[in-house]
């Protein structure tokens, strides 16, 4: 091994272990049904926080904690409209991100066969 080649390794695990971890941060954060069911109505379209508790059944105090998790782990993102903000995805891998675990669902519920 030529100098330099451990640390190179050590960078490279260091590095995978920080992806890893961020990776079962967001996934943290979906396992929550609340929030699921959030990110899920956003994915269809902007919203306030009266259209989200609406989307979701939960009173307005939980679902704005959840949104408050959410914009801080940087998953939402929000603007405002007059009085009143508007929550978004913040991009598309989270978008698929919640249509593949919704998807998993369908196939373990409805017994579908699996596919690529």
């Amino acid at each position: 091994m030529g100098p330099g080649t451990h640390g190179a390794g050590a960078r490279h695990a260091q590095e995978r272990g920080d992806r890893l971890e961020a990776a079962a941060s967001v996934l943290a954060l979906l396992a929550d049904r609340t929030r699921l069911a959030l990110m899920e109505r956003l994915c269809r379209s902007e919203a306030d926080v009266t259209t989200l508790t609406e989307a979701c059944g939960a009173a307005r105090p939980s679902v704005s904690q959840h949104l408050a998790k959410l914009r801080l782990a940087g998953l939402v993102s929000t603007r405002k409209d007059g009085r009143r903000v508007v929550y978004s995805l913040r991009h598309g891998h989270v978008r698929r991100l919640v249509d593949e675990a919704l998807n998993v669902a369908d196939h373990q519920l409805r017994s579908l066969p699996p596919h690529d």
